[in-house]
């Protein structure tokens, strides 16, 4: 599959870099540039990239103003490339793939790739899905209905009261009371707001019984009920702080904050 791609800056020198650097990923096809954001917006609507490289301060129409001016139709991936650490909450809330800081670490771009191959597969697979249901419709209704039931028996699967023995007790959970869960060795501690309680788990088990559409790893020892995130707040190092309907905070590792671009809106 071939991605895509337009890099909008208005710095001659920074769409030279970044071109540069793109050129060994064979999959990524830069179809044009832009230098102002007025630019950028008309040419990601005639031309309907995968994937847009954008600089977030430019004269007139910043980067912000350039996702909010392409909404009406169906939006490109974002990548922000900007010299200024502060815009990374921003960026996680206009749901970007990701933000690189200049100069484009050569590594950090190839994650960045990876990501944006990650993200047009799921999406492909999900249209996928949407025209086999279509073409049913229309061919075997009777299948249709029972290819939907089977996706909905699939999101069933997943846990919804967790039984959990502690002091000596048994507490009936109710999963979507739960905010975060924090690992200890073996054991995970199971935050619901007003209470929490230790399960005897590994956090992988765990995992595997909570419906990742709400519950996301967000550090090496923490999941989030991202239903129940209010706010985001910076921090350093491109990491970040969830802020959970209790008030409580949970840190966000650099190595998660792509779960933050895809979910936090």
């Amino acid at each position: 599959m071939t991605i895509r791609t337009i890099l909008v800056d208005d710095e001659k020198l920074a769409i030279q870099g970044l071109q540069v650097r793109l050129e060994p990923f064979e999959d990524v096809e830069v179809i044009d540039t832009c230098s102002n954001g007025r630019e950028a917006i008309r040419k990601i609507k005639t031309e309907k990239p995968d994937l847009v490289f954008l600089d977030i301060q430019m004269p007139g129409f910043d980067g912000f103003s350039v996702v909010k001016g392409v909404m009406e139709i169906e939006p490109p991936l974002f990548v922000f490339v900007t010299a200024f650490e502060e815009h990374a909450i921003r960026a996680f809330e206009a749901n970007a793939v990701n933000y690189l800081m200049k100069p484009v670490d050569e590594d950090k771009l190839a994650d960045t790739i990876e990501r944006v191959r990650q993200r047009l597969a799921e999406k492909k697979s999900a249209e996928d899905a949407d025209q086999l249901l279509d073409v049913l419709a229309e061919v075997a209704p009777d299948r249709a209905a029972e290819f939907g039931a089977e996706a909905s028996e699939s999101a069933e699967r997943f846990e919804k009261l967790i039984n959990v023995k502690d002091r000596g007790q048994i507490f009936r959970v109710e999963v979507d009371s739960i905010e975060h869960i924090e690992a200890a060795g073996d054991y995970m501690c199971i935050y619901t707001g007003d209470n929490s309680l230790i399960l005897r788990e590994t956090m992988k088990d765990l995992e595997r019984r909570l419906d990742p559409r709400k519950f996301q790893r967000v550090h090496r020892s923490t999941i989030v009920n991202l239903d129940q995130v209010r706010q985001v707040k910076p921090h350093t190092n491109g990491e970040c702080f969830l802020v959970l309907d209790s008030g409580a905070e949970v840190k966000v590792s650099r190595s998660y904050r792509d779960v933050v671009a895809r979910f936090v809106h």
